[in-house]
């Protein structure tokens, strides 16, 4: 098989994925929406212990800790609402795009600096799971299936 032939049968392959369309587009949209209520809320539950999980990252000045992690909850469920309500859905896509290549970002610059973290926050304190390699593979995957979601949008629609 020439390039030119496996490259027409990969984007023939898109293409068939991309026919999923309506059906993929509202099933990412329910895992987004639900995936951030349920950590929002986990997070929001003990606000007290989430924010000695964002202040375990090092990243932030400690004055800045507890409006942080107000932030983060807040934000995830905000966002989750933001799905739901399907206002602006490509721009509510490019959103959940980026809030996980900043967990993305904030997990490998934590793996990198060597911190031993014993609960990676990801769904506040109540689900402890340590930071590992393994971690920000998880927020790649949710990266990937978030970029999916934001070309599976309709474009120039809300």
């Amino acid at each position: 098989m020439n390039s030119s032939s496996s490259q027409t049968s990969y984007l023939a392959k898109w293409a068939a994925v991309e026919q999923l369309g309506p059906a993929a587009r509202m099933s990412l949209r329910f895992f987004f929406a639900i995936l951030l209520a349920v950590t929002g809320i986990a997070k929001l539950i003990d606000m007290a212990g989430f924010s000695e999980i964002v202040r375990s990252y090092q990243s932030l000045p400690d004055m800045f800790v507890p409006p942080a992690a107000w932030l983060l909850a807040v934000g995830e469920l905000a966002l989750a609402g933001w799905l739901l309500a399907r206002y602006q859905t490509r721009l509510a896509a490019i959103a959940v795009v980026l809030l996980h290549l900043m967990y993305l970002g904030w997990l490998v610059m934590a793996l990198v600096r060597g911190l031993q973290l014993g609960n990676c926050g990801c769904f506040g304190v109540f689900l402890a799971r340590p930071l590992t390699w393994f971690s920000p593979l998880e927020d790649l995957a949710l990266v990937l299936l978030a970029v999916w979601y934001w070309r599976l949008q309709p474009k120039g629609t809300t």
